[in-house]
């Protein structure tokens, strides 16, 4: 079961490499940069998806290894996990430039690889990281909260059906929020009990 798992996630991975028609290809190969694809337990109770890979995830192909990663890190641990008990990725797999917001073509194109992530290794918990991730996963599941803002879904559990059957979606604020408030992480770490009550 894992295994087909890893062979499943492998050939994204291959595909992504190759995605020449991206528009952010010439400038990952410019300035040799990796796609960052997503890393973690490939039978995951937990998916925590994040919106696009900054400087250092380019650099090492490791989603959230910078210092929001870090804080993401201790949060894990908060609720008794480590790094490779969940799996984390992102809903574009490579850097925009100059960390801009990914713009709609770059989400249509690498969309289809995360919804065949989650349907791989079909986790229990979706965790949003973000507005912008939370935006996205909201609409491909057709939720009725698509269009609340991530201040009044964070720490939320709601109700999703997947291909493989019920899930819960959990929005979350970005932990690099952390990074320029540090009264959020207080916040992040009373929302990430949510997550460990549900598994």
């Amino acid at each position: 079961m894992v295994q087909a798992r890893t062979f499943l996630l492998k050939k994204i991975r291959d595909e992504i490499i190759n995605l020449t028609t991206s528009p952010l290809y010439q400038y990952r190969k410019k300035n040799n940069y990796f796609p960052v694809i997503g890393e973690g337990n490939h039978n995951a109770a937990i998916m925590f998806i994040g919106e696009a890979p900054g400087q250092k995830e380019a650099e090492t192909g490791r989603p959230f290894c910078g210092a929001a990663g870090k804080i993401l890190d201790e949060l894990i641990e908060s609720i008794g996990l480590g790094r490779s008990d969940v799996y984390i990725t992102n809903v574009v797999k490579d850097r925009p430039p100059n960390n801009r917001d990914p713009s709609q073509t770059e989400i249509e194109l690498y969309g289809p690889f995360l919804q065949k992530q989650i349907e791989i290794i079909k986790p229990k918990v979706i965790a949003t990281l973000g507005r912008f991730s939370t935006k996205y996963i909201l609409e491909k599941f057709g939720m009725p909260e698509k269009d609340q803002s991530i201040s009044v879904l964070h720490g939320k559990a709601l109700d999703a059906i997947a291909a493989y059957g019920p899930i819960k979606i959990v929005p979350l604020y970005h932990p690099a929020v952390v990074l320029y408030n540090v009264n959020s992480r207080k916040i992040l770490e009373e929302d990430f009990k949510i997550i460990k009550r549900l598994i």
